[in-house]
């Protein structure tokens, strides 16, 4: 499949309330989404095959500490590499932006998601109890040293 990776907007959102809905038992609202699009604090990118969205990840950051808020891939095309994409120019435009670190939480379940992080460098380094709701469960605080 072709897509390609490029800078979320508003034009995305309601594709992108319309993924958060197929991919979490608590999904983002559209404010939430509107203010994680790109600013002087935040980069999301999505990825995009003509008008669809096929995935997406957003990242926080301040200083030179970054935060991967989210990872989300239509069920639809999972297991086609997107993720990795994503993942991948997110980590690029941590790099430009001379970033010591990038961490992100996991769901300890989340194996296949756990093993993508882990490819990318990502290593455990905590545990979050109770962090997620729907059903409850621990999160795996993941980080990767970009310095």
């Amino acid at each position: 499949m072709d897509y390609h990776i490029l800078d979320g907007d508003k034009r995305h959102l309601d594709a992108l309330v319309e993924l958060e809905h197929r991919c979490f038992s608590i999904p983002w609202t559209r404010d939430q989404l509107k203010a994680e699009l790109p600013d002087e604090h935040h980069e999301f990118l999505v990825a995009e095959a003509g008008e669809s969205v096929l995935g997406y990840v957003g990242m926080m950051f301040v200083l030179d500490e970054g935060y991967i808020s989210n990872v989300a891939v239509s069920p639809d095309h999972r297991r086609q590499g997107i993720a990795s994409a994503l993942i991948e120019a997110l980590l690029r435009r941590a790099e430009e932006l001379r970033l010591s670190f990038v961490t992100l939480e996991v769901r300890e379940s989340n194996a296949p998601a756990i093993a993508l992080y882990e490819r990318f460098g990502f290593a455990p380094v905590g545990r979050r109890k109770g962090y997620y709701d729907a059903p409850k469960e621990d999160a795996i605080l993941m980080t990767r040293f970009l310095k």
